[in-house]
C-alpha cells in the first residue's frame, strides 16, 4: 500500500522519564509494518548538545550511528532492530541542531531583519524536520517520538509544534500516542491514575489531547481502573493499553496487539485495518528468546558497565545471536579497571568467549589489554569491537612481537611503536563533535578466514566510529607472527578485521557490527561467535 501523503504519530511521555517510548513506538511500527504500511520512525531530543556523539555513555547510554554517519540516540538502534529498516541523519533531531540551523539562518540574513524567535521560527525549524523524511515518499506512516516528559520547558518549543502541525494536517491525519506511569503503592496496595491525569492536563493546557494512553505499570490493569483513565482523559475506553514489563523487549508488539492498539492507530488514522498483521516469524523468535535449549556466559570487558545501556546494541545483538544458537547469552559485565594479571583468571576464567568492548580515552585500557591477553593465551574465543581490536593489536606487539612499549598514539602521543595511529586526515582536527571516521564504509575479507566464513561473503559493508587506525607500518611484522589482516578497505588500504591463527576463535574488527544488528538480520560475526563460544563451552 502506498499512500499519497504520509500519516503521522507523535509520541510523548508524561510522569517519568524512561517508560519506554522508544520501544512503543519501535511496537507500533512492527505492528503496522506487518500489516503492509510503509514506516519510519524519528527521535527528537530536547537537550542542547547538537548531537550524542560528544556525551559521556553514563549520561545517556550508548551513541548509535547510522549507515550515513550521524551520531544519533540509541533509540534508534532499537527503531532499526524492530523494523529492519535503516536509519539516517533525518531520524534524530535535537534542539541544539534545531537553534544552530536557526541561528545560521538569522546570520545569513535570511530572516528579512524580522526578529528571531521561538515561535514562529524555533517552532517553523521543527515543524520542516519533522516532515523531512516526507519528502522521500517512501513512506505511508512517520512516527515521531519526543524525547524528555511534558512539562519539562526544554520540550515546550516541540509540543507547541506538534500542536500546530495537528491543526494544519488534519486531525484523521495524525494521531498522538501518550505513554504515563500508573505506580503502585505498597502501604495501600493500590494503583494510582492521579499522576496520569495530571499528566493529560499539562498535555491538554499545551493544546493536546491524546488519542491513545499507554500506562506503564508493574502489575495488571483492572478494566475499572482503565475506564477511569479513560473517563477522566477524555479517551476512548478501548484506547486505554497497559504497557508492563516481560521478559524481553521483543515481546512488547506481541502484547501491544493483544490489546488492538495497531487498529486503534489505523482507526485514529483512517486507514484500513482489514488484515491480521503477518508476526509469524517475530514471535518464532521470541519463543526461541523465552525458550533456549542451552546458556553460556561471556565477559563484556568496558570502562562502562554500571551502565548496561552504554553497550546497548552489543547486549542485543547477543540477543538476535542467542536465538538464532538456540542459547541465552548471559552477558557478565566486568569494569576493566579490575583486570590486572592477578585478577584475570578469577574474573575471566570460567568464561565461555570474552569480548572487549569499544571505548575512548586512557582509562580502563590496561585492563581490557589483560583481558585479550588472557583469551589469547588460553584458547578462549574473543572478540574485540573499535578500542577492543585495538587492545588486540597492542596485546600481540607486547607479548608477542616484543615491543613492551607498544601503544596507540591517543593513549601516549609519544609511544615509540605506535602500532595504532591516527589517521592522516586527523591529525588537523581540532573539534570533537561529528569529526571521525562515521557509517558505514566497504571491506573486502579474505578467503578462508574466519570472518569471511561468519559473512558467507567477501564484500560487506559495516559502520564505524573511531578516530585512530591499525598502523600499516606494522603490518608485514604482525602476520609473519601469526596475526593476519584478514578484512581490509578496498579503497583506503586500512585494517578493518584481523585473527590469529592457531586459535579456536580470535577476531578483532576496527568496525561495530552490532549496530547493523536486528531480529530479522542478526550480525554473522555475533552469530559465529556465540557458536565458539558454545563449541568450546561444550569442550570445557
Amino acid at each position: 500500500m502506498k499512500l499519497s501523503k504520509p500519516k503521522y504519530i507523535f509520541v510523548t511521555g508524561g510522569v517519568a522519564s524512561s517508560l519506554g517510548k522508544g520501544i512503543i513506538s519501535a511496537s507500533i511500527a512492527r505492528l503496522l509494518q506487518a500489516r503492509g504500511y510503509s514506516v519510519t520512525i524519528q527521535k527528537l531530543d530536547p537537550y542542547i548538545n547538537v548531537d550524542p556523539g560528544t556525551l559521556n555513555p553514563y549520561e545517556h547510554g550508548e551513541c548509535y550511528v547510522t549507515e550515513d554517519g550521524a551520531e544519533t540516540d540509541l533509540d534508534l538502534g532499537h527503531y532499526e532492530r524492530f523494523t529492519n529498516q535503516p536509519t539516517s541523519k533525518s531520524n534524530n533531531v535535537t534542539t541544539g541542531r534545531i537553534y544552530k540551523s536557526v541561528i545560521e539562518k538569522e546570520r545569513k540574513g535570511e530572516y528579512l531583519g524580522k526578529t528571531v524567535q521561538v515561535i514562529p521560527h524555533i517552532t517553523d525549524e521543527i515543524k520542516r524536520r519533522i516532515q523531512l523524511l516526507a519528502q522521500t515518499k517512501k513512506y505511508d506512516v512517520i512516527i515521531t517520538e519526543i524525547g524528555g516528559t511534558v512539562g519539562d520547558i526544554e520540550s515546550q518549543p516541540f509540543i507547541e509544534s506538534v500542536r500546530q502541525l495537528r491543526y494544519s494536517l488534519g486531525y484523521k491525519n495524525t494521531a498522538l500516542v501518550h505513554l504515563t506511569l500508573i505506580p503502585y503503592m505498597a502501604a495501600s496496595g493500590e494503583m494510582k491514575t492521579k499522576p496520569t491525569q495530571h499528566s493529560v492536563k499539562a498535555l491538554l493546557e499545551n493544546g493536546l489531547q491524546p488519542d491513545i494512553l499507554v500506562l506503564r505499570a508493574e502489575h495488571t490493569l483492572t478494566t475499572a481502573l482503565k475506564r477511569k483513565v479513560a473517563l477522566f482523559c477524555n479517551v476512548d475506553a478501548n484506547a486505554v493499553m497497559e504497557s508492563i514489563d516481560v521478559p524481553t523487549i521483543y515481546e512488547v508488539p506481541i502484547k501491544m496487539h493483544e490489546q488492538h492498539l495497531d487498529e486503534v492507530v489505523l482507526d485514529k488514522l483512517n486507514l484500513p485495518a482489514d488484515k491480521e498483521p503477518d508476526m509469524a516469524a517475530w514471535s518464532a523468535f521470541v519463543e526461541k528468546i523465552k525458550h533456549p535449549s542451552k546458556k553460556i556466559e561471556i565477559a563484556l570487558v568496558g570502562k562502562y558497565t554500571e551502565l548496561p545501556d552504554a553497550y546497548k546494541s552489543i547486549c542485543e545483538s547477543f540477543i538476535h545471536a542467542g536465538a538464532v544458537n538456540d542459547c541465552k547469552v548471559k552477558l557478565r559485565y566486568v569494569n576493566s579497571e579490575k583486570v590486572t594479571g592477578e585478577t584475570a583468571a578469577s574474573l575471566l576464567g570460567k568464561m565461555s568467549g570474552i569480548l572487549v568492548a569499544p571505548g575512548f580515552g586512557n582509562r580502563g585500557i590496561e585492563g581490557k589489554i589483560e583481558a585479550v591477553r588472557f583469551a589469547r593465551e588460553n584458547g578462549i574465543p574473543f572478540l574485540g569491537i573499535c578500542l577492543g581490536m585495538q587492545c588486540a593489536v597492542i596485546e600481540f606487539a607486547r607479548n608477542v612481537l616484543g615491543l613492551p612499549d607498544a601503544n596507540s598514539s591517543e593513549m601516549e602521543q609519544a609511544t615509540v611503536h605506535p602500532v595504532i595511529d591516527l589517521m592522516e586526515e586527523q591529525k588537523g582536527v581540532t573539534a570533537k563533535g561529528g569529526t571521525m571516521r562515521l557509517g558505514a564504509y566497504p571491506c573486502t575479507l579474505k578467503k578462508g578466514s574466519k570472518v569471511a566464513a561468519a559473512y558467507g561473503k567477501l564484500n560487506i559493508s559495516e559502520r564505524h566510529r573511531h578516530r585512530y587506525e591499525f598502523n600499516n607500518d606494522y603490518l608485514e611484522q604482525f602476520e609473519a607472527a601469526g596475526m593476519k589482516a584478514v578484512g581490509v578497505n578496498p579503497d583506503t588500504n586500512l585494517v578493518e578485521a584481523v585473527e590469529i591463527e592457531n586459535h579456536p576463535w580470535f577476531v578483532g574488527v576496527q568496525y561495530h557490527p552490532e549496530y547493523k544488528s536486528t531480529v530479522l538480520s542478526p550480525s554473522p560475526l555475533f552469530v559465529a561467535f556465540v557458536k565458539a563460544a558454545l563449541e568450546y563451552a561444550g569442550k570445557k
